[in-house]
Protein backbone atom coordinates (compact mmCIF):
# COMPACT_ATOMS: atom_id res chain seq x y z
CA UNK A 1 0.00 0.00 0.00
CA UNK A 2 3.01 2.51 0.90
CA UNK A 3 4.14 2.04 -2.64
CA UNK A 4 0.73 2.40 -4.23
CA UNK A 5 0.21 5.62 -2.58
CA UNK A 6 3.85 7.39 -2.78
CA UNK A 7 3.20 6.07 -7.01
CA UNK A 8 -0.19 8.31 -6.39
CA UNK A 9 1.40 11.17 -4.48
CA UNK A 10 2.96 11.82 -7.62
CA UNK A 11 -0.47 12.53 -9.69
CA UNK A 12 -1.55 15.74 -9.98
CA UNK A 13 -4.89 15.40 -7.77
CA UNK A 14 -6.77 17.00 -10.13
CA UNK A 15 -6.67 14.32 -12.95
CA UNK A 16 -9.06 12.19 -10.31
CA UNK A 17 -11.85 15.08 -11.32
CA UNK A 18 -11.41 14.89 -15.18
CA UNK A 19 -11.07 10.38 -14.90
CA UNK A 20 -14.00 10.54 -13.16
CA UNK A 21 -17.15 10.74 -15.90
CA UNK A 22 -15.43 8.45 -17.71
CA UNK A 23 -15.39 5.15 -15.18
CA UNK A 24 -19.34 4.08 -15.48
CA UNK A 25 -18.94 3.21 -19.16
CA UNK A 26 -15.46 1.79 -17.85
CA UNK A 27 -16.60 -0.41 -15.56
CA UNK A 28 -19.46 -1.81 -17.92
CA UNK A 29 -16.88 -2.58 -20.50
CA UNK A 30 -14.89 -4.55 -17.67
CA UNK A 31 -18.00 -6.70 -16.51
CA UNK A 32 -18.17 -7.69 -20.26
CA UNK A 33 -14.49 -8.53 -20.75
CA UNK A 34 -14.53 -10.23 -17.72
CA UNK A 35 -17.50 -12.37 -18.67
CA UNK A 36 -16.10 -12.96 -21.89
CA UNK A 37 -12.53 -13.95 -21.13
CA UNK A 38 -13.01 -15.96 -17.70
CA UNK A 39 -15.54 -18.75 -18.49
CA UNK A 40 -16.64 -18.98 -14.95
CA UNK A 41 -17.96 -16.05 -14.55
CA UNK A 42 -19.78 -16.24 -18.40
CA UNK A 43 -22.84 -17.11 -16.28
CA UNK A 44 -25.39 -14.29 -15.08
CA UNK A 45 -23.88 -12.62 -12.42
CA UNK A 46 -26.64 -13.13 -9.90
CA UNK A 47 -27.16 -13.73 -5.90
CA UNK A 48 -24.71 -12.58 -3.30
CA UNK A 49 -20.96 -13.27 -5.44
CA UNK A 50 -22.95 -10.98 -8.60
CA UNK A 51 -24.07 -8.45 -6.43
CA UNK A 52 -20.30 -8.26 -4.88
CA UNK A 53 -18.81 -8.77 -7.74
CA UNK A 54 -20.72 -5.86 -9.88
CA UNK A 55 -19.85 -3.27 -6.73
CA UNK A 56 -16.48 -4.56 -6.40
CA UNK A 57 -15.23 -3.25 -9.99
CA UNK A 58 -17.22 0.11 -9.28
CA UNK A 59 -16.18 0.90 -6.20
CA UNK A 60 -12.53 -0.56 -7.08
CA UNK A 61 -12.41 2.19 -10.00
CA UNK A 62 -14.06 5.15 -7.60
CA UNK A 63 -11.47 4.08 -5.03
CA UNK A 64 -8.75 4.62 -6.98
CA UNK A 65 -9.55 7.94 -8.35
CA UNK A 66 -10.38 9.05 -4.58
CA UNK A 67 -6.96 7.59 -4.00
CA UNK A 68 -5.35 10.14 -6.67
CA UNK A 69 -7.23 12.44 -5.34
CA UNK A 70 -6.38 12.16 -1.71
CA UNK A 71 -3.37 9.37 -1.02
CA UNK A 72 -4.34 9.92 2.60
CA UNK A 73 -7.94 9.31 2.47
CA UNK A 74 -8.61 7.89 6.38
CA UNK A 75 -11.88 6.53 5.14
CA UNK A 76 -10.13 3.93 1.90
CA UNK A 77 -9.17 0.91 5.17
CA UNK A 78 -12.99 0.50 5.50
CA UNK A 79 -14.01 -0.10 1.82
CA UNK A 80 -11.48 -2.70 1.43
CA UNK A 81 -13.30 -5.39 3.22
CA UNK A 82 -15.09 -5.45 -0.31
CA UNK A 83 -12.28 -7.63 -2.06
CA UNK A 84 -11.57 -9.46 0.91
CA UNK A 85 -15.03 -10.58 0.94
CA UNK A 86 -14.50 -11.34 -2.99
CA UNK A 87 -12.17 -13.82 -1.96
CA UNK A 88 -14.67 -15.38 0.48
CA UNK A 89 -17.15 -15.70 -1.98
CA UNK A 90 -14.50 -17.27 -4.46
CA UNK A 91 -14.17 -20.29 -1.25
CA UNK A 92 -18.20 -20.42 -1.15
CA UNK A 93 -18.21 -21.33 -4.70
CA UNK A 94 -15.88 -23.59 -4.69
CA UNK A 95 -13.50 -22.08 -6.91
CA UNK A 96 -9.78 -21.55 -6.41
CA UNK A 97 -7.82 -17.95 -6.85
CA UNK A 98 -6.75 -18.44 -10.04
CA UNK A 99 -10.33 -17.28 -11.80
CA UNK A 100 -10.84 -14.39 -9.36
CA UNK A 101 -6.85 -12.85 -10.40
CA UNK A 102 -7.35 -13.69 -13.93
CA UNK A 103 -10.43 -10.90 -13.40
CA UNK A 104 -8.03 -9.06 -11.87
CA UNK A 105 -5.56 -8.62 -14.39
CA UNK A 106 -8.74 -8.43 -17.52
CA UNK A 107 -9.95 -5.44 -15.52
CA UNK A 108 -6.81 -3.72 -15.33
CA UNK A 109 -5.72 -4.35 -18.64
CA UNK A 110 -9.20 -2.70 -19.63
CA UNK A 111 -9.25 0.04 -17.81
CA UNK A 112 -5.41 1.12 -18.51
CA UNK A 113 -6.31 0.61 -22.52
CA UNK A 114 -9.47 3.40 -21.61
CA UNK A 115 -7.22 5.76 -19.58
CA UNK A 116 -4.47 5.89 -22.28
CA UNK A 117 -6.77 6.59 -24.50
CA UNK A 118 -8.29 9.33 -22.11
CA UNK A 119 -5.19 10.39 -21.51
CA UNK A 120 -4.32 11.30 -25.37
CA UNK A 121 -7.01 12.83 -26.28
CA UNK A 122 -6.68 15.40 -23.33
CA UNK A 123 -2.49 15.29 -24.04
CA UNK A 124 -1.55 14.40 -20.25
CA UNK A 125 2.42 14.45 -20.03
CA UNK A 126 4.13 11.12 -21.02
CA UNK A 127 5.66 11.14 -17.36
CA UNK A 128 2.12 11.41 -15.78
CA UNK A 129 0.57 9.01 -18.19
CA UNK A 130 3.42 6.51 -17.11
CA UNK A 131 2.93 6.87 -13.50
CA UNK A 132 -0.46 6.42 -14.01
CA UNK A 133 0.16 2.95 -15.75
CA UNK A 134 2.62 1.96 -12.95
CA UNK A 135 0.25 3.23 -9.88
CA UNK A 136 -2.72 1.54 -11.61
CA UNK A 137 -0.97 -1.66 -11.90
CA UNK A 138 0.19 -1.06 -8.33
CA UNK A 139 -3.52 -0.63 -6.99
CA UNK A 140 -5.00 -3.72 -8.80
CA UNK A 141 -1.81 -6.36 -6.81
CA UNK A 142 -3.36 -4.54 -3.68
CA UNK A 143 -6.48 -5.61 -4.49
CA UNK A 144 -5.53 -9.07 -5.62
CA UNK A 145 -4.21 -9.02 -2.54
CA UNK A 146 -6.58 -8.39 0.20
CA UNK A 147 -9.06 -11.31 -1.71
CA UNK A 148 -6.28 -13.58 -1.45
CA UNK A 149 -6.63 -12.99 2.66
CA UNK A 150 -9.90 -12.93 2.43
CA UNK A 151 -10.16 -16.40 0.67
CA UNK A 152 -7.18 -17.55 3.22
CA UNK A 153 -9.38 -16.83 5.95
CA UNK A 154 -12.45 -18.72 4.77
CA UNK A 155 -10.58 -21.38 3.72
CA UNK A 156 -8.76 -21.74 6.83
CA UNK A 157 -12.63 -21.24 8.89
CA UNK A 158 -14.33 -23.70 6.46
CA UNK A 159 -11.70 -25.83 7.23
CA UNK A 160 -11.84 -25.94 10.95
CA UNK A 161 -15.48 -26.42 10.48
CA UNK A 162 -15.25 -29.66 7.87
CA UNK A 163 -12.45 -31.21 10.88
CA UNK A 164 -14.88 -30.52 13.40
CA UNK A 165 -18.10 -32.27 11.40
CA UNK A 166 -15.41 -35.09 10.71
CA UNK A 167 -14.28 -35.37 14.45
CA UNK A 168 -17.84 -35.34 15.67
CA UNK A 169 -18.78 -38.23 12.78
CA UNK A 170 -15.49 -40.65 14.00
CA UNK A 171 -16.74 -40.19 17.39
CA UNK A 172 -20.27 -41.39 16.08
CA UNK A 173 -18.67 -43.99 14.60
CA UNK A 174 -16.82 -44.94 17.67
CA UNK A 175 -19.38 -44.42 20.11
CA UNK A 176 -20.94 -47.58 22.21
CA UNK A 177 -23.89 -47.72 20.19
CA UNK A 178 -23.77 -45.99 17.43
CA UNK A 179 -26.88 -44.63 15.59
CA UNK A 180 -28.22 -46.17 12.50
CA UNK A 181 -26.43 -46.44 9.28
CA UNK A 182 -29.46 -43.43 8.11
CA UNK A 183 -28.40 -41.30 10.28
CA UNK A 184 -24.28 -42.21 9.89
CA UNK A 185 -24.71 -41.40 6.50
CA UNK A 186 -26.38 -38.28 7.00
CA UNK A 187 -23.60 -37.06 9.35
CA UNK A 188 -21.01 -38.31 6.71
CA UNK A 189 -22.02 -36.22 3.93
CA UNK A 190 -22.03 -32.99 6.41
CA UNK A 191 -18.60 -33.98 6.69
CA UNK A 192 -17.89 -34.86 3.46
CA UNK A 193 -16.64 -38.33 4.02
CA UNK A 194 -18.19 -40.85 2.00
CA UNK A 195 -19.13 -43.64 4.45
CA UNK A 196 -18.05 -47.32 3.59
CA UNK A 197 -19.18 -50.35 3.95
CA UNK A 198 -16.07 -51.64 5.76
CA UNK A 199 -12.92 -49.93 7.43
CA UNK A 200 -9.82 -50.25 9.59
CA UNK A 201 -9.09 -48.54 13.26
CA UNK A 202 -5.75 -47.15 13.83
CA UNK A 203 -4.39 -46.39 17.34
CA UNK A 204 -1.51 -43.62 17.20
CA UNK A 205 0.97 -43.53 19.73
CA UNK A 206 0.85 -40.67 21.98
CA UNK A 207 3.89 -39.22 20.40
CA UNK A 208 1.92 -38.58 16.90
CA UNK A 209 2.19 -35.32 15.11
CA UNK A 210 -1.23 -33.68 15.12
CA UNK A 211 -0.52 -32.12 12.15
CA UNK A 212 -0.42 -35.78 10.26
CA UNK A 213 -2.10 -37.36 8.02
CA UNK A 214 -1.10 -34.88 4.80
CA UNK A 215 -1.11 -37.41 2.18
CA UNK A 216 -3.34 -36.64 -0.18
CA UNK A 217 -4.36 -40.30 -0.10
CA UNK A 218 -5.24 -39.77 3.17
CA UNK A 219 -8.06 -37.41 2.44
CA UNK A 220 -10.55 -39.45 3.36
CA UNK A 221 -9.31 -40.64 6.98
CA UNK A 222 -11.51 -39.42 9.93
CA UNK A 223 -8.50 -38.12 12.52
CA UNK A 224 -8.45 -37.66 15.91
CA UNK A 225 -4.90 -36.21 16.59
CA UNK A 226 -5.25 -34.23 19.81
CA UNK A 227 -7.14 -36.65 21.81
CA UNK A 228 -5.53 -38.32 24.99
CA UNK A 229 -5.72 -42.23 22.65
CA UNK A 230 -4.91 -40.33 19.32
CA UNK A 231 -6.34 -42.65 16.15
CA UNK A 232 -7.45 -42.99 12.91
CA UNK A 233 -10.43 -44.62 10.98
CA UNK A 234 -9.52 -46.03 6.99
CA UNK A 235 -12.35 -46.77 4.51
CA UNK A 236 -10.54 -50.13 4.04
CA UNK A 237 -9.96 -49.55 0.43
CA UNK A 238 -6.92 -46.75 1.44
CA UNK A 239 -4.07 -49.29 1.37
CA UNK A 240 -2.19 -49.46 4.09
CA UNK A 241 1.37 -48.73 2.62
CA UNK A 242 0.35 -45.49 2.34
CA UNK A 243 -0.79 -44.63 5.87
CA UNK A 244 3.24 -46.16 6.96
CA UNK A 245 5.10 -43.37 4.71
CA UNK A 246 2.85 -40.83 6.49
CA UNK A 247 3.79 -41.83 9.60
CA UNK A 248 7.19 -41.03 9.81
CA UNK A 249 8.14 -42.06 13.20
CA UNK A 250 5.01 -42.42 15.24
CA UNK A 251 4.25 -45.43 16.52
CA UNK A 252 0.73 -47.20 15.38
CA UNK A 253 -1.26 -49.94 15.40
CA UNK A 254 -3.80 -50.99 12.69
CA UNK A 255 -6.90 -53.16 13.81
CA UNK A 256 -8.51 -55.87 11.36
CA UNK A 257 -10.78 -54.85 8.59
CA UNK A 258 -14.20 -55.04 9.88
CA UNK A 259 -17.29 -53.84 8.81
CA UNK A 260 -18.70 -50.35 9.80
CA UNK A 261 -20.51 -51.05 12.57
CA UNK A 262 -17.89 -52.89 14.39
CA UNK A 263 -15.51 -49.80 13.96
CA UNK A 264 -14.97 -49.83 18.12
CA UNK A 265 -14.07 -53.34 18.20
CA UNK A 266 -10.83 -52.31 15.73
CA UNK A 267 -9.76 -50.07 17.38
CA UNK A 268 -9.86 -51.70 20.75
CA UNK A 269 -7.46 -54.62 19.13
CA UNK A 270 -5.21 -51.90 18.02
CA UNK A 271 -5.17 -50.06 21.29
CA UNK A 272 -4.41 -53.53 22.80
CA UNK A 273 -1.82 -54.18 19.93
CA UNK A 274 0.13 -50.95 20.74
CA UNK A 275 0.26 -51.95 24.03
CA UNK A 276 1.63 -54.95 23.79
CA UNK A 277 4.42 -53.70 21.33
CA UNK A 278 4.80 -50.64 24.29
CA UNK A 279 5.72 -53.63 26.99
CA UNK A 280 7.80 -55.56 24.56
CA UNK A 281 5.57 -58.55 23.63
CA UNK A 282 5.26 -57.26 19.96
CA UNK A 283 8.06 -56.22 17.51
CA UNK A 284 8.73 -52.35 18.01
CA UNK A 285 7.89 -51.64 14.54
CA UNK A 286 6.15 -48.24 12.96
CA UNK A 287 2.96 -49.85 12.00
CA UNK A 288 1.50 -53.14 13.81
CA UNK A 289 -0.69 -55.46 11.65
CA UNK A 290 -3.43 -56.68 14.13
CA UNK A 291 -3.69 -59.10 11.55
CA UNK A 292 -0.32 -60.79 11.55
CA UNK A 293 -1.09 -61.24 15.48
CA UNK A 294 -4.14 -62.56 15.98
CA UNK A 295 -2.86 -65.55 17.97
CA UNK A 296 -0.94 -62.96 20.81
CA UNK A 297 -4.00 -60.67 20.72
CA UNK A 298 -6.22 -63.89 21.90
CA UNK A 299 -3.78 -64.94 24.66
CA UNK A 300 -4.12 -61.32 26.00
CA UNK A 301 -7.36 -60.67 25.97
CA UNK A 302 -8.08 -61.80 29.39
CA UNK A 303 -4.95 -62.16 31.35
CA UNK A 304 -6.16 -63.04 34.44
CA UNK A 305 -7.74 -66.34 32.74
CA UNK A 306 -5.54 -67.02 30.49
CA UNK A 307 -2.48 -67.19 33.54
CA UNK A 308 -5.64 -68.89 35.32
CA UNK A 309 -5.42 -71.83 32.47
CA UNK A 310 -1.81 -71.96 32.57
CA UNK A 311 -1.62 -72.70 35.81
CA UNK A 312 -4.30 -75.28 35.65
CA UNK A 313 -2.76 -76.96 32.80
CA UNK A 314 1.31 -77.21 33.55
CA UNK A 315 0.68 -77.88 37.12
CA UNK A 316 2.32 -81.11 36.51
CA UNK A 317 5.07 -78.65 36.34
CA UNK A 318 5.10 -77.01 39.82
CA UNK A 319 6.99 -78.94 41.79
CA UNK A 320 10.10 -79.05 39.71
CA UNK A 321 12.90 -76.85 40.22
CA UNK A 322 13.00 -73.57 37.95
CA UNK A 323 15.89 -75.27 35.98
CA UNK A 324 13.94 -78.38 35.26
CA UNK A 325 10.60 -76.58 34.80
CA UNK A 326 12.09 -74.63 31.86
CA UNK A 327 14.18 -77.12 30.21
CA UNK A 328 10.83 -79.10 30.30
CA UNK A 329 8.85 -76.19 28.99
CA UNK A 330 10.61 -75.43 26.38
CA UNK A 331 10.80 -79.28 25.13
CA UNK A 332 7.09 -79.77 25.25
CA UNK A 333 6.26 -76.50 23.65
CA UNK A 334 8.68 -76.89 20.25
CA UNK A 335 7.54 -80.57 20.48
CA UNK A 336 3.69 -79.68 20.34
CA UNK A 337 4.71 -77.21 17.25
CA UNK A 338 7.04 -79.14 15.03
CA UNK A 339 5.09 -82.67 15.68
CA UNK A 340 8.11 -84.48 14.41
CA UNK A 341 10.45 -86.75 16.38
CA UNK A 342 13.66 -86.28 18.90
CA UNK A 343 16.07 -84.82 15.56
CA UNK A 344 13.57 -82.54 14.54
CA UNK A 345 12.85 -80.88 17.95
CA UNK A 346 16.60 -81.27 18.85
CA UNK A 347 17.71 -79.03 15.87
CA UNK A 348 15.41 -76.49 17.34
CA UNK A 349 16.37 -76.38 20.56
CA UNK A 350 20.17 -76.95 19.72
CA UNK A 351 20.50 -79.77 21.81
CA UNK A 352 21.59 -83.30 21.40
CA UNK A 353 18.36 -85.39 20.37
CA UNK A 354 18.98 -87.78 23.05
CA UNK A 355 18.59 -84.78 25.68
CA UNK A 356 15.23 -84.50 24.35
CA UNK A 357 14.76 -88.18 24.29
CA UNK A 358 15.36 -87.92 28.28
CA UNK A 359 13.19 -84.74 28.63
CA UNK A 360 10.11 -86.36 26.38
CA UNK A 361 9.91 -89.67 29.16
CA UNK A 362 10.37 -87.27 32.18
CA UNK A 363 7.00 -85.36 30.27
CA UNK A 364 5.61 -88.53 29.49
CA UNK A 365 5.95 -89.29 33.13
CA UNK A 366 4.47 -86.39 34.51
CA UNK A 367 1.24 -85.40 31.98
CA UNK A 368 0.68 -89.24 30.84
CA UNK A 369 -2.35 -89.21 28.60
CA UNK A 370 -2.91 -85.97 28.06
CA UNK A 371 0.20 -85.87 25.70
CA UNK A 372 -1.37 -88.20 23.44
CA UNK A 373 -5.18 -86.50 23.77
CA UNK A 374 -5.68 -83.75 21.17
CA UNK A 375 -8.12 -81.58 23.72
CA UNK A 376 -5.50 -81.91 26.19
CA UNK A 377 -2.09 -81.00 23.51
CA UNK A 378 -4.22 -77.95 22.41
CA UNK A 379 -4.82 -76.61 26.20
CA UNK A 380 -0.88 -77.23 26.68
CA UNK A 381 0.14 -75.13 23.49
CA UNK A 382 -2.39 -72.18 24.63
CA UNK A 383 -0.99 -72.32 28.59
CA UNK A 384 2.71 -73.12 27.06
CA UNK A 385 2.54 -70.47 24.51
CA UNK A 386 0.93 -67.65 26.85
CA UNK A 387 4.18 -68.63 29.47
CA UNK A 388 6.23 -67.37 26.31
CA UNK A 389 4.25 -64.47 26.07
CA UNK A 390 4.82 -63.65 29.92
CA UNK A 391 8.47 -63.60 28.90
CA UNK A 392 9.68 -67.19 29.92
CA UNK A 393 10.46 -68.18 26.35
CA UNK A 394 11.90 -70.87 24.52
CA UNK A 395 15.69 -70.55 23.46
CA UNK A 396 18.53 -72.16 22.77
CA UNK A 397 20.83 -73.68 25.24
CA UNK A 398 24.49 -73.61 25.61
CA UNK A 399 26.55 -76.34 25.17
CA UNK A 400 26.69 -76.74 29.18
CA UNK A 401 23.29 -77.12 29.47
CA UNK A 402 22.63 -80.23 26.79
CA UNK A 403 23.94 -82.81 28.83
CA UNK A 404 21.75 -82.65 31.92
CA UNK A 405 21.57 -85.55 34.62
CA UNK A 406 19.03 -83.51 36.47
CA UNK A 407 16.21 -85.75 36.31
CA UNK A 408 12.24 -84.53 37.52
CA UNK A 409 11.90 -84.34 41.50
CA UNK A 410 8.29 -85.24 42.49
Amino acid sequence: MRATNRLLAELPSTLAALLRPQMGRVAGEILREIRRSVPEYALPLEGVFGRVFVNGVEQALLQFLDRVADPSDPGRDTRLELFRKLGRCEVNAGRGMDTLQTAYRVGARVAWRRMAEFGQRVRLPLPTMCVLAEALFAYIDELSSLSVEGYAAAQARAAGALELRRKRLLETILAGQPPSRAELADLAVSARWPLPERVVAVALGRDADPLLPTAPVLDEVLADLEGPEPCLLLPGSVPLAALRLELGGCRAAAGPEVPLAEARESLRLARQALALVRRGHLPDVSLTLCSEHLPTLLLRQDEFLTRQMADRVLAPLADLTPKQRRRLADTLVVWLGVRGGAPEVAARLKVHPQTVRHRMRQLEKLFGDRLSDPDRRFELELALRANVLSGQEARPESAGESGETDAPQR
